[in-house]
């Protein structure tokens, strides 16, 4: 890729002002297309890249213990993750007898899981390694959220920005440690977002940010919140003892309507503030490149004014998800919308939206199978 994003362009912005954007795509670009998840065609026969659009299989799996479900998964996508850890050489990831004592000293809850995935892997010592999320590869994922809260009707939405060959694309139903959790997978065992079924709903974005330390990926913590909170104030207290591995913005919400959104990284202190948005950046000064170049601060600010509206409705803002400049369809450049998703954590349910379809689930009707779509540069997924 040698310019802007087309989703970007597409906006209505002056001649002037696509000109000074498209000076900083490029080295911005440069820098975050190695800090990408793995590329999963080579994994799941699904996944299958097509002239007319790249298409991804999204599959819905109900599996309330880990067992041949979750082991088929890793033998399809292991390979492809393997490669993606092992990428800066095995010596720069942790020593498994350090992943296991970080799991059991932070995570402990998660510790009879992880030894029964583990089994599941034929106890593969790299995949132990990998699985503890432990102090892996920086990576950078590209979303908006938001948290709406009016009428006793709180929902959690959510736009994943993203190459699709990147995503895995299934969506879990689970009881591993006996809280029921509905999540989009990630890193085989950790979640993009979530909730569970005592009402909190949870979801990640990007922090903006390059640094990347000691801690855990945030598929993992997001995982852990979800299996071991109720609350937001829970989730909250275990954000902040929590080490994360690189700079990542999380939102929470909960059946009473209480929300936060936790800006995380692991040179800071967490910041926790009573904003129902995020996007992609923490300070305004952090990345300027980047977060020109990704409109971070136009798209929170879009978010901002339409839960303000004072005439907006659940659905509208919904909706908007589905609408630029929230939606983007820059598949061939990286990071265009490969779902939306909803979480009704008062009703129990979820919903994943695509521009012609709504997948819907729940607790209490979880419904197994598989949706294709096709994501095309410059169209709407379909």
């Amino acid at each position: 890729m040698t310019s802007l994003p087309d989703w970007v362009k597409s906006l209505g912005l002056p001649r002037v002002a696509i000109d000074a954007i498209d000076r900083y795509w490029l080295p911005v670009w440069d820098e975050i297309r190695h800090d990408l998840l793995p590329d999963h065609r080579d994994g799941p026969p699904e996944l299958l890249a097509a002239s007319e659009g790249e298409r991804l299989a999204f599959e819905a799996i109900e599996e309330l213990e880990p067992g041949e479900r979750w082991r088929a998964s890793f033998e399809a996508i292991w390979p492809a993750y393997r490669r993606w850890y092992l990428k800066d050489g095995e010596s720069a990831r942790p020593r498994l007898s350090t992943c296991r004592r970080m799991l059991r000293e932070h995570m402990p809850e998660l510790v009879p899981t992880y030894e029964r995935l583990v089994e599941l892997t034929g106890r593969d010592e790299l995949a132990a390694r990998f699985l503890s999320l432990y102090r892996p590869p920086g990576f950078v994922v590209g979303c908006s959220q938001a948290a709406w809260t009016r009428d006793g009707q709180p929902v959690l939405v959510r736009n994943y920005d993203y190459p699709p060959s990147r995503a895995e694309g299934i969506v879990y139903s689970t009881a591993w440690t006996g809280r029921r959790v509905i999540g989009m997978s990630d890193c085989l065992w950790g979640l993009l977002d979530g909730m569970n079924d005592d009402g909190l709903a949870v979801s990640l974005t990007f922090g903006g940010r390059r640094v990347v330390g000691d801690g855990f990926g945030i598929p993992l913590v997001i995982r852990y919140v979800l299996e071991t909170c109720e609350t937001v104030a829970e989730a909250r207290t275990t954000l902040a003892r929590l080490p994360i591995h690189a700079a990542q913005n999380v939102t929470l919400l909960d059946r009473t309507g209480e929300f936060v959104t936790a800006f995380l990284s692991p040179d800071r202190e967490p910041e926790f503030r009573e904003v129902a948005v995020a996007t992609n950046h923490q300070r305004h000064d952090d990345w300027p490149e980047y977060a020109r170049a990704v409109r971070t601060l136009e798209r929170e600010r879009y978010l901002v004014e339409l839960l303000r509206g004072p005439k907006i409705t659940r659905e509208q803002l919904l909706q908007a998800f589905l609408e630029p400049p929230l939606y983007s369809a820059a598949f061939s450049s990286g990071f265009g919308t490969v779902y939306t998703a909803a979480y009704f954590p008062a009703e129990g349910r979820a919903e994943y939206r695509w521009p012609d379809f709504t997948w819907n689930q729940s607790f209490d009707r979880f419904a197994e199978g598989e949706r294709t779509q096709t994501f095309a540069e410059g169209a709407r997924a379909a």
